[in-house]
């Protein structure tokens, strides 16, 4: 067996960095091109392994010549008469085409015990036995074998050395299996000898193959089986017509006449001999091997840059569609996000409740009354009405945590739903939602609001105390009392009159007013900006992270999608195999 050739140094590191950007691209979404493109990248990995890199690491290996067709069209007969014994399973082999089965001349072992080609079926060695006598089933030593996933070798002088026949099971087989591994040994070949019959040489699963084949360059020598001599003639010029139509003029046609077979199941030498006679000269002849070795492995590479190509044109659609999905999700988040805090803005807080506890709080008629005699008075009166009561402060703080705790559940639910929504009008997010219902809320939802809107409420308090420890402010603050200096930031945060009308004006945006001169006599008005502004950023931070908390739900769909190859590196990929199979 040759050694790696220098020479294809630059082709196989091509070929192994398209490999690994290949078994890594999962095309995980359900887009339109999905299904069919996993399929090619999988026949393009698969073919990577059986054939390309084994090819290319040994360019003078023994040639693989695949005997591939439909259900009953003679395959295992025909291996026999090549060899000119029972091999198959109608002679001592046994199974065959279930457990393809690979016969090798007896110096090419070495070519073909090892992994070197169809790397994970496993070996197993055949025996030839009497074919008069039942034979048991090939064995590996004394351990028994398993009827899937392994590959019977067969030593035989009959078979010309420099090349290799493996008989595959159906390629329209009505097990799954043997269809796949019929395809995937046929991936593997350098020659096809496509065996069809008088009766099915229209047949469409096997022109589907044939037209692959065309595509690739591959080799193709068709054999037509069971032909009556009367008609084979006109059988064969009607095959050539469907070959040239097809891109295959140079494929032979063999024609194997309908002829008895004898005791041992076997066909009569001269049938065959045209066929036997074509693969002793291949294998006589080392140049014709090599041009067949090359035109294949051409073609081979040429498909597989083409293949590239289209998996980084799927990889651009999943993104695509990712990034559609992600935005359904990102946009309804971002809207509600926007009239949660929108809310927070145009005094929409400062109804019912809230406002009701804030009038309750400042002694309304009083208040305003003395707003004209200064804000000294004013924080008299608020000091001493602090002194003499009960802290309604506590009850503001409870209405704003009510209030705001309803507006942000009520806009999570709505994007929640029109995120899940919009996912449902895809193919993709239908799949990714997988029958969950992302739209429900956690139980515990309202609960955590509250927590966030109460450990705002904790930092506005905590940057009062932190604002009011200063000595000049320290009497001021005091006098006054944390909690209601927070309460007033609070109104003061809220108290924009965007979305109230008449009376309500007056009452929230005055009453505002009167709590912003008020703390700017305490703690100044530079202070009071700063304090304000921060406040707000606080609870706007604690807002999205809300929102984002739900939004989560969804793009953690997204996300565990995994990492895959840019498309721009698996077209990087296919030229450079382009590249690197031109020099070769």
């Amino acid at each position: 067996m040759s050694t790696e050739n220098a020479s294809a140094t630059p082709l196989i590191e091509a070929l192994e960095q398209t490999r690994d950007l290949l078994s890594s691209t999962t095309l995980p979404l359900a887009t339109a091109s999905a299904p069919q493109q996993r399929e090619t990248v999988g026949r393009a990995v698969a073919q990577l392994d059986d054939y390309v890199l084994p090819r290319v690491r040994s360019l003078d290996a023994p040639l693989l010549a695949v005997v591939g067709g439909s259900t009953g069209a003679g395959k295992s007969t025909l291996v026999n008469a090549l060899v000119g014994h029972p091999v198959t399973r109608s002679g001592a082999i046994r199974p065959t085409t279930r457990r393809p089965l690979l016969i090798h001349h007896p110096d090419d072992a070495a070519a073909f015990t090892s992994q070197r080609v169809l790397p994970h079926l496993a070996r197993v060695r055949g025996k030839l036995m009497d074919p008069t006598v039942t034979a048991p089933a090939p064995h590996d030593g004394d351990r028994p074998v398993e009827d899937t996933g392994s590959l019977v070798l067969l030593a035989d002088e009959k078979i010309p050395q420099g090349l290799a026949v493996l008989d595959a099971p159906d390629v329209d087989s009505v097990s799954d299996d043997n269809r796949a591994l019929a395809a995937q040994l046929l991936s593997a070949a350098d020659l096809w000898l496509f065996v069809t019959t008088a009766n099915r040489y229209a047949d469409a699963v096997p022109w589907q193959l044939l037209r692959n084949a065309a595509g690739r360059d591959i080799t193709v020598a068709v054999v037509l089986d069971r032909v009556q001599a009367a008609s084979a003639e006109e059988i064969q010029d009607d095959l050539r017509r469907m070959l040239n139509q097809e891109g295959l003029s140079h494929a032979p046609i063999f024609v194997v006449e309908e002829s008895p077979l004898n005791e041992l199941g076997m066909l009569p030498p001269r049938v065959v001999a045209p066929l036997r006679g074509w693969l002793e000269e291949l294998g006589a002849d080392a140049q014709a091997r090599s041009e067949i070795a090359a035109r294949t492995l051409g073609g081979a590479v040429r498909e597989l840059a083409d293949n590239t190509d289209r998996t980084a044109e799927a990889v651009e659609g999943q993104q695509r569609t990712e990034d559609h999905l992600r935005r359904e999700v990102t946009t309804a988040f971002d809207d509600a996000l926007e009239a949660v805090i929108d809310s927070t803005r145009d005094g929409t807080l400062l109804r019912g409740e809230v406002l009701a506890r804030w009038q309750d709080f400042v002694g309304t008629g009083e208040f305003f009354r003395n707003l004209e005699a200064g804000i000294g008075r004013v924080r008299d009166r608020i000091t001493a009405f602090f002194k003499g009561e009960p802290a309604p402060e506590v009850q503001v703080e409870e209405a704003i945590e009510t209030g705001l705790q309803a507006v942000i559940v009520e806009h999570t639910a709505r994007a929640s739903e029109l995120a899940e929504r919009r996912w449902r009008d895809e193919t993709a997010g239908q799949v990714l939602l997988a029958g969950r219902d992302l739209s429900a809320l956690p139980e515990d939802y309202p609960q955590t609001a509250a927590e966030h809107i109460r450990a705002w409420q904790s930092d506005v308090m905590l940057m009062i105390q932190q604002e009011g420890a200063g000595k000049r402010t320290q009497a001021r603050a005091m006098s006054l009392g944390v909690n209601a200096l927070a309460v007033i930031l609070m109104i003061g945060v809220f108290s924009m009159t965007g979305g109230l009308t008449g009376l309500e004006v007056g009452i929230a945006g005055g009453s505002g007013v009167v709590g912003t001169k008020l703390l700017e006599a305490v703690f100044g008005e530079d202070a009071v900006r700063r304090m304000s502004q921060k406040a707000r950023e606080n609870l706007e931070t604690r807002i999205k992270q809300l929102l984002d908390q739900r939004a989560k739900a969804f793009l953690d769909r997204l996300d565990e999608l995994g990492e895959h190859p840019a498309a721009g590196e698996l077209r990087s990929a296919a030229q450079n195999i382009r590249s690197a199979g031109e020099a070769l």
